[in-house]
């Protein structure tokens, strides 16, 4: 059985590996949970194996493509974990400073999959940055059950801070022209509402599928927001309609798309969650929301 596409596999069984990737029950819970599901030719483990990121077969930009300069660097965070790594990424012909992007990714720590989203960004003409919250636990591992394992151990209040940093660090860059945006995934997503709630100075901000900051912190954001959400997502999207009045009350520039039968997740092409339709609509919608307020 080829399964490749998240129709392929029973909504419920989405929702539970959901549940799984995010925490709310381990392995062996989402095994148990998937037995009912499993089919000749098919078993719970190999189900879980289908659902699992395959990040080479999704990579669009080699890590080694001459039209890109990349550098791993490390940036001081002084309220947070002290020093934290990163992935830096400019177009190799870029002949004056660049806007710049801060990436932010899901709660599995700097996967391939993330950086290959900066490596696509500095091809359309940004400075894309994308720091490994993970840096005190040693760093993505390599393994997405290990990094899900070494993400629930972070102390969260100086992982914020950890990204708060690395906004300001970029900014600062000589080779930055001045203007920052961020885009972040799923934990990512949630960063990204935060630092608009933290830095006045922030141009713009697109959150996919992150969960919303306090009602009461909407009033701080002076960046323009572009909001994307999965349709079947009961957990990000629930807090959303107080958020979205918070955000009118306060006068906050924002647009939000919710992608018709869409997954959480559907925008990450390495696992079968992945909206081809949608995910290319959402980022041609950021890309030229970036190129509006970073550029325009």
């Amino acid at each position: 059985m080829n399964l490749k596409k998240a129709e392929d596999f029973d909504p419920e069984l989405l929702i539970l590996f959901d549940a799984y990737v995010h925490g709310t029950i381990d392995r062996r819970g989402f095994l148990a949970g998937a037995q009912k599901h499993a089919v000749a030719g098919m078993s719970a483990s190999m189900l879980l194996a289908a659902l699992s990121p395959n990040f080479a077969q999704a990579q669009q930009v080699s890590p080694d493509d001459s039209r890109l300069r990349t550098e791993r660097l490390a940036y001081p965070s002084p309220d947070g974990h002290g020093t934290v790594n990163g992935y830096l990424v400019r177009p190799a012909n870029a002949s004056g400073p660049l806007p710049a992007i801060l990436v932010v990714h899901e709660n599995r720590g700097l996967n391939p999959h993330i950086e290959d989203i900066a490596r696509r960004l500095a091809l359309d003409g940004f400075m894309a940055f994308a720091p490994d919250a993970l840096t005190p636990l040693g760093g993505y591992p390599g393994d997405e059950d290990k990094a899900r394992q070494l993400f629930a151990k972070l102390d969260q209040a100086k992982s914020r801070e950890d990204l708060v940093a690395a906004a300001r660090h970029l900014k600062s860059r000589s080779d930055c022209s001045g203007k920052l945006g961020v885009v972040g995934f799923c934990w990512g997503g949630g960063v990204a509402h935060l630092l608009a709630t933290r830095l006045p100075e922030l141009d713009a901000a697109v959150p996919f599928y992150g969960n919303h900051p306090p009602v009461e912190e909407a009033a701080k954001v002076r960046a323009p927001l572009l909001i994307h959400f999965a349709a079947v997502d009961e957990r990000i999207n629930a807090a959303w309609p107080a958020y979205e009045s918070a955000l009118k009350a306060a006068g906050v520039r924002y647009t939000a798309h919710v992608y018709a039968g869409t997954q959480h997740g559907f925008n990450n092409d390495t696992t079968p969650r992945f909206d081809a339709a949608s995910a290319g609509l959402a980022w041609e919608r950021t890309l030229a929301f970036f190129e509006k307020n970073l550029r325009g």
